[in-house]
C-alpha cells in the first residue's frame, strides 16, 4: 500500500469529505461500472440505502444528493456547484435518472423513485465502517443483477466491501523508495539521508508520476484554497439549513481591514496597535473556507471537508505574515514544502489511526489536521525533522478526545469555529516546538495510537451522529 500527498489533498465539493464527496465517488464508480461491465441495457431500477452516520446526519450533509449526482456520473472535483442542487431538484421533481451520463455517454435515462429508491437509515449500520452504502440494480423482471456494498473511510476515500476490514487502506502497490508506517521510521529516513521531510515525500511522489506533475497540482490545490478563502470573504446571508448561521467572514474581513492592516501599517481606525492582529487573520481565513464548505462550494479536502479551513488558514497566515521579503517563486516553493510535510504526518494518521469523524470523532478530523498544519509551519519555520515531528505531537496531542457532535446534522455548529481555535493553536504547536531542540517524552507514535484507542472507547453518539453533546443541548436549549 501506498499514499499520495494528493491523495490526502483532493478538490472536492462541500459540505462533507466523508459524507458528501465520498458518496458522490461511489455513486459515479457504481455507475461507471455498469458500464464497463455491460449492465446497463439490464438496469431497469437502481435501489440505494445509506447506513450508520450517513443514514443519520446525511441530509444535512447532502449525501443523499451527492449519491444522485454520482449515479449521473458527476465527479466532486468539477461537478457545477452552482447548479448542483438544481439538478438534484429536477431529478427528484421528475422521478428520472440519467446514469452515467445518460444515452449519449453510455448510460441510460431511469425512473428513480427517491423516497422508495433513496433509503437513510437512522440507527442501521453495516460491518467495517459507520459510513456504509449499497447499491442494487434490478431488472425488469425485479430480479437482482449486481449489489455492491461501498465504504466512505474518511478525507473522500472509498473502499468496496472487498476490502472489508481494510478501512483505512486504500489500494496501491507503487514501491516507494523510502516507505515509512510511523514517525520512527521516517525520522530514520530523514537522518540516515541527511534530508528534510518535504525531500523525504518529494522522492516518494516521484514513484507515482513526475515530479512536475506533482508541483503543479499541489500548486493548483493551493491556489483552490485562496480561491475559496477570497469567496468566502465576499459571501454574506446565512448558511443553508435550518439553523439560519449568519455568515462571519465578510463583516469580518472588514472590521481586520480597518484594525488590523496585514501590511503591518498603522490601524486606519484610531485603534491601538494589537500585537495579536494576525491570529484574527488566521480567524478570518478558517471561518471563511468552512463557510464556503457548509454552503457546498469548492473545497479543498485537507485532509478532510470538516477539517478543511486549517491548512488553508496556517498557509495564508504564513504567506501573508511570515513572507514579506520573499520572490513568489520562493513563496511557492514553501507551499509545496508545507504541503509534503504536512502529508507526511497525514498518512501517518490514516494508516495508523483514521481521519473519519464516523470513526474517531472531530479528534480524527480537526486533530489530524491540526497536527499536519504545525508540521508544515514548522517546517518553513526553520524546523529539523525532529522539530516538525514534536510540532506534529503537539497538534494532537492537544486534540485527544475531541467528539464529533454537528448540531442538527450540519458541518456548522461547533465545526466552523473549532477550525479557527485549531488553526490558532497549530501555529502555537508550530513556534512552541520550534524553540526546542526536538526532544520530547511523548512521540507522535504514540498519540496517534492514543487517538486511535480513544476513537475505540468513544461513544458512538458522539462520532458523527447528532445524537449527542451539542447536537442535543443546543436543541434542547
Amino acid at each position: 500500500m501506498a499514499l499520495s500527498v494528493l491523495d490526502l489533498f483532493s478538490v472536492g465539493i462541500g459540505p462533507s469529505s466523508s459524507h458528501t464527496v465520498g458518496p458522490m465517488r461511489a455513486g459515479r464508480r457504481f455507475a461507471l461500472g455498469l458500464v464497463e461491465c455491460g449492465l446497463v441495457e439490464a438496469t431497469e431500477r437502481i435501489h440505494v440505502q445509506l447506513f450508520g452516520s450517513l443514514g443519520a446526519t446525511g441530509h444535512g450533509h447532502g449525501s443523499d444528493r451527492a449519491v444522485l449526482l454520482g449515479l449521473e456520473g458527476e465527479d466532486p472535483e468539477t461537478v457545477d456547484t452552482e447548479r448542483a442542487n438544481s439538478r438534484v431538484e429536477s431529478m427528484k421533481a421528475e422521478r428520472r435518472l440519467s446514469l452515467a451520463g445518460g444515452p449519449e455517454q453510455g448510460g441510460k435515462d431511469l425512473a428513480f423513485d427517491p423516497e422508495a429508491d433513496l433509503v437513510m437509515h437512522r440507527r442501521k449500520s453495516l460491518p467495517y465502517h459507520p459510513n456504509g452504502m449499497s447499491f442494487t440494480v434490478y431488472d425488469a423482471d425485479g430480479e437482482v443483477v449486481v449489489e455492491r456494498v461501498y465504504y466512505s473511510v474518511g478525507g473522500g476515500f472509498v473502499v468496496d466491501d472487498e476490502a472489508a476490514g481494510a478501512d483505512r487502506v486504500v489500494e496501491d502497490t507503487t514501491r516507494l523508495p523510502l516507505p515509512f508506517s510511523s514517525g520512527k521510521e521516517l525520522l530514520a529516513h530523514c537522518e540516515r539521508e541527511g534530508i528534510s521531510i518535504p525531500e523525504l515525500m518529494r522522492r516518494n511522489e516521484e514513484a507515482f508520476r513526475p515530479w512536475e506533475q506533482t508541483r503543479a497540482a499541489l500548486l493548483n490545490v493551493w491556489q483552490v484554497m485562496q480561491d475559496c478563502v477570497e469567496a468566502g470573504c465576499e459571501s454574506t446571508g446565512t448558511l443553508p439549513g435550518g439553523l439560519k448561521v449568519p455568515r462571519r467572514a465578510a463583516l469580518l474581513k472588514e472590521q481586520l481591514e480597518l484594525s488590523a492592516p496585514r501590511d503591518g501599517s498603522a490601524p486606519k481606525d484610531g485603534s491601538a496597535p494589537d500585537a495579536l492582529g494576525a491570529m484574527e487573520w488566521v480567524n478570518l481565513y478558517a471561518l471563511a473556507v468552512n463557510e464556503q464548505n457548509a454552503s457546498g462550494g469548492r473545497i479543498v479536502t485537507a485532509p478532510t471537508n470538516g477539517a478543511a479551513g486549517i491548512i488553508p488558514a496556517v498557509l495564508h497566515y504564513w504567506r501573508d505574515f511570515l513572507t514579506r521579503e520573499m520572490t513568489p517563486e520562493q513563496v511557492e516553493d514553501g507551499v509545496v514544502e508545507f504541503l509534503l510535510t504536512a502529508a507526511a504526518i497525514g498518512i501517518l494518521i490514516k494508516e495508523n489511526a483514521s481521519i473519519s469523524g464516523a470513526e474517531m470523532g472531530c479528534q480524527g478530523e480537526v486533530g489530524s489536521a491540526c497536527s499536519m498544519a504545525a508540521a508544515g509551519l514548522c517546517q518553513l519555520l526553520g524546523g529539523t525533522p525532529r522539530q516538525v515531528e514534536n510540532a506534529a505531537e503537539v497538534g494532537i496531542e492537544h486534540n485527544l478526545g475531541l467528539t464529533c457532535d454537528p448540531v442538527g446534522g450540519l458541518v456548522q455548529i461547533p465545526c466552523i469555529e473549532r477550525n479557527a481555535i485549531a488553526s490558532v493553536k497549530a501555529i502555537n504547536a508550530a513556534r512552541l516546538c520550534r524553540r526546542g531542540d526536538g526532544r520530547h517524552t511523548v512521540s507522535l507514535d504514540q498519540v496517534i495510537k492514543t487517538m486511535r484507542e480513544t476513537g475505540q472507547d468513544m461513544k458512538i453518539k458522539y462520532k458523527e451522529t447528532s445524537r449527542g453533546g451539542l447536537a442535543v443541548n443546543v436543541i434542547e436549549c
